[in-house]
């Protein structure tokens, strides 16, 4: 592999060492990357482009000069990456993927941006979203649509849509999304991508909300641990975050011989399970066994009313925000956002109450169900990738939240799960497989997808996109 901007970190921080190549020159490779990709799949904030491009150049060469001198600034010095364009960058207006939203102007980083910034990361750009994040698509009012590097007619999914694109498309071999049910993890079942959502609290940002989280898309195990060495770092304005832990992210050794691992097949409830997918899934459960672990399903705990609840919840969420928009701005956000916020308009405070206390139900549940188990395995969609035109996996029509069944209880229970690909359809769509730990267990969660990469085998092992 010759091109530098498709290498990962170890491999261009030991050129970097050796003076083979040079942070500036990787930088160059990815905007060639770019360049070629970005007409198609539409990744990256366009308007943020030409300012982030002589931000990307400063940050280059300042990095260059340090590797010259012996003195990186540690293991992401010169590695070129992006950043979900709801993560605050000085400055920089924020509209999160809505063409009606008025642009706040952060005066600070966000958190996760400050630590990629203090590691000298390149930052090469802002990644595109859809509507306030309420869609597990790339399609938005701001953006237009942003399209799979496998299939450009395929959806590359939601919302951090333009960092699994970019991911796939080699813009840099680290992504920083955010989830709050799934929005990471659903571009890593759809692209192939090891998809890292942490544990609640893992990484601090500065606008903590029930179950959101910001972690990394890449196309490694590897990559992802070492972007959460440096996300992980505490910063004081994250008032949910967990105490700074002095953790070993090193994937040495990994292996699941003597785990038990529940094998998580139905959600009980939203879209029933594709049999492709459940297929991939169900052999992904006896990799795991002929390594070692202890494999038994694990019953659905998830029921059709908590996953209606937390719908009407982020719909009285989503309302808010449009009722207090000028009638011109309100015609502006995606007519399918707009209607399924409206769904919440008469919604009473009793109604949210009884919504919210759905949600700690269900991370009740999801605690109490899992309990038993070092690692859950499971799909992290029922469904293969869709029409990138679509909003959802159903088309225009209103299912509420019926595709997060398996995603959704890990965020709101606050623990770690990542996706890594297990396979793919006979049309050669990917299908991941999500794997869940114990609360505040990240480090295990990924030496699990670690060993599994080495594991699956190779007609499991993506070959990514020239």
């Amino acid at each position: 592999m010759t091109d530098p901007a498709r290498w990962d970190v170890a491999t261009l921080t030991a050129a970097f060492r050796a003076h083979t190549l040079s942070p500036v020159e990787a930088l160059a490779a990815v905007r060639a990357r770019i360049e070629r990709w970005e007409p198609v799949i539409n990744a990256l904030v366009a308007a943020d482009r030409p300012a982030a491009e002589a931000d990307a150049a400063t940050a280059a060469a300042q990095s260059e000069a340090r590797w010259r001198r012996g003195e990186p600034l540690g293991p992401l010095d010169g590695i070129p990456v992006t950043v979900k364009e709801n993560l605050a960058r000085a400055g920089v207006p924020m509209r999160a993927g809505c063409a009606g939203a008025t642009p706040v102007v952060p005066t600070r980083d966000a958190p996760a941006v400050e630590r990629l910034r203090e590691a000298g990361a390149v930052i090469v750009g802002a990644t595109t979203m859809p509507d306030w994040g309420m869609l597990s698509s790339g399609v938005s009012s701001l953006h237009g649509i942003t399209r799979s590097p496998w299939d450009p007619a395929l959806t590359t999914g939601g919302s951090s849509a333009g960092a699994g694109a970019a991911a796939v498309a080699a813009y840099g071999p680290i992504h920083v999304g955010t989830d709050i049910g799934g929005s990471i993890r659903l571009p890593g079942t759809w692209l192939g991508l090891v998809a890292h959502k942490p544990s609640f609290g893992r990484v601090p940002l500065d606008a903590p909300y029930l179950g959101r989280v910001a972690g990394p898309l890449t196309r490694t195990a590897a990559d992802a641990a070492i972007a959460m060495t440096v996300l992980a770092r505490p910063d004081e304005r994250d008032w949910s975050a967990l105490p700074p832990a002095a953790l070993d992210w090193s994937l040495d050794g990994a292996a699941v011989r003597g785990l038990r691992v529940g094998l998580w097949l139905d959600a009980g409830a939203g879209m029933p399970c594709h049999p492709d997918v459940r297929a991939v899934t169900e052999a992904a459960g006896r990799v795991f066994e002929n390594g070692g672990a202890q494999v038994e399903v694990v019953r659905p705990w998830l029921t059709p009313q908590l996953l209606s609840d937390i719908d009407l919840f982020w719909r009285v969420r989503s309302f808010a925000d449009l009722e207090a928009m000028t009638a011109e701005n309100r015609s502006l956000v995606l007519p399918f956002v707009r209607r399924w916020a409206e769904g919440g308009a008469r919604a009473s405070g009793v109604d949210v109450l009884r919504a919210y206390q759905s949600v700690m139900a269900m991370r009740a549940a999801t605690v109490a169900a899992t309990a038993a188990y070092d690692l859950i395995v499971s799909p992290v969609a029922p469904v293969a990738a869709f029409p990138a035109q679509w909003p959802m996996p159903w088309g225009e029509a209103d299912e509420g939240m019926a595709h997060i069944g398996f995603t959704v209880p890990f965020s709101m229970s606050g623990q770690p799960a990542c996706s890594v690909n297990a396979g793919f359809l006979p049309d050669g769509r990917t299908v991941g497989l999500q794997v869940a730990g114990r609360r505040f267990d990240d480090v295990g969660v990924l030496r699990a997808v670690a060993w599994f990469e080495a594991a699956r085998g190779a007609g499991a092992e993506p070959g990514w996109p020239e």
